[in-house]
């Protein structure tokens, strides 16, 4: 912001009800230059709308899905080509939605920005989520169908294939993001996965680099993690599996040494922080600034790995924002995700922040 700026926004936050008349009186500018000033501040996301209300500050902005979980999990040995006995269960889900659910539950005040269709899912998926999370940014397109996710699980849970029909979110192009850039200025830490289209992902990329916004993305899969850019200047923290870093990175990961080769080389692409999740063996983080590690999980009796890294990002930036260290952020990232694990949920509904503790000193300290 300029100084006429910086005045403009002063005034209005000491009386959001004052006039443009008012305005320009108190700047000693013409009507029209204190209007060409507020419009500037609206673009910029200082301002929402012509109301002059100003954003409210929000620890956390989650920005991308939210799906229906269908899982089904078959009794037996899973056999293909054949019916197999199973049962099914409906959840809400969708990464960003998941995480900004975790975060609302362990008390941390976070907005969610996705979108749903105009059908009872949509409805089912809002009405769930608003207990924990401000859903005001969020749209409803009311021709179109809400997402789903739907998981074949064996019969320990662990995944065996997965379906998504995501095509609601080729309706969001960057007009829209950018009417809603209000929320984004907001907030102290944005949360993106990867469900939107290349052209948003990069610009939303672009743009909280050049506002100085700390970004945390999550890739949904491998295919859709190969949408983000090459140049990663202005990620604060890239959360990924194995094979979303081996598609970001270009390396196939088969060792523990290359699981930090392929950190450093997001580190090159511009990233601040880097982990990488190994399923059962943990994780490995690498940062900018040379901090590097391996943490392996405690053993849980495994209910249920649906969520399960939607939680891991939940606790690590709940915990970065408490100004914890690389290494507590992911430990309290592996405690929130075997809270997960124990339970059927996508979103394990006893989470809060007193387990979350209790499971941090039983098996970190």
């Amino acid at each position: 912001m300029n100084e006429k700026e910086s005045l403009i926004l002063q005034l209005i936050k000491e009386d959001p009800f004052m006039t443009q008349n008012e305005i320009a009186e108190k700047t000693g500018l013409s009507r029209s230059a204190a209007a060409g000033y507020i419009s500037s501040l609206v673009k910029q996301g200082k301002l929402l709308g012509r109301a002059y209300v100003l954003p409210e500050k929000r620890n956390i902005l989650c920005v991308g899905g939210a799906n229906v979980d269908r899982k089904i999990q078959v009794i037996e040995n899973l056999q293909y080509g054949t019916s197999n006995p199973a049962e099914s269960a409906q959840s809400c889900g969708g990464v960003a939605r998941n995480i900004a659910e975790n975060l609302g539950r362990l008390g941390s005040d976070v907005s969610l920005l996705t979108v749903v269709g105009g059908d009872h899912e949509g409805s089912w998926l809002l009405d769930s989520s608003k207990s924990f999370v401000d859903i005001t940014p969020s749209h409803v397109f009311t021709d179109r169908s809400t997402g789903t996710y739907t998981a074949v699980l064996d019969e320990r849970g662990e995944m065996s294939i997965a379906l998504a029909d995501m095509s609601i979110y080729d309706e969001i192009n960057y007009d829209f993001i950018d009417k809603r850039w209000g929320y984004f200025a907001s907030a102290e830490m944005v949360i993106l996965d990867t469900n939107f289209s290349k052209e948003v992902l990069e610009k939303i990329i672009r743009r909280c680099e050049e506002e100085e916004i700390r970004l945390c993305i999550t890739p949904v899969s491998a295919p859709k993690v190969k949408k983000l850019p090459a140049n990663l200047n202005g990620v604060t923290w890239l959360i990924a599996n194995k094979d979303e870093a081996e598609a970001l990175s270009g390396m196939k990961i088969e060792n523990e040494g290359d699981f930090f080769k392929s950190a450093e080389m997001l580190i090159k692409k511009g990233v601040e922080k880097v982990v990488i999740t190994r399923g059962d063996k943990g994780l490995i983080y690498f940062t900018n600034e040379g901090d590097a590690g391996v943490l392996l999980p405690p053993h849980v009796k495994v209910a249920d790995v649906t969520g399960a890294g939607d939680s891991l990002v939940s606790g690590i930036m709940f915990a970065d924002l408490k100004g914890l260290n690389t290494e507590n952020a992911c430990k309290i990232g592996i405690a929130c995700s075997m809270l997960t694990l124990q339970s059927q949920e996508t979103v394990n509904p006893e989470l809060n922040h007193s387990r979350l503790q209790d499971t941090f000193k039983q098996n970190f300290n």
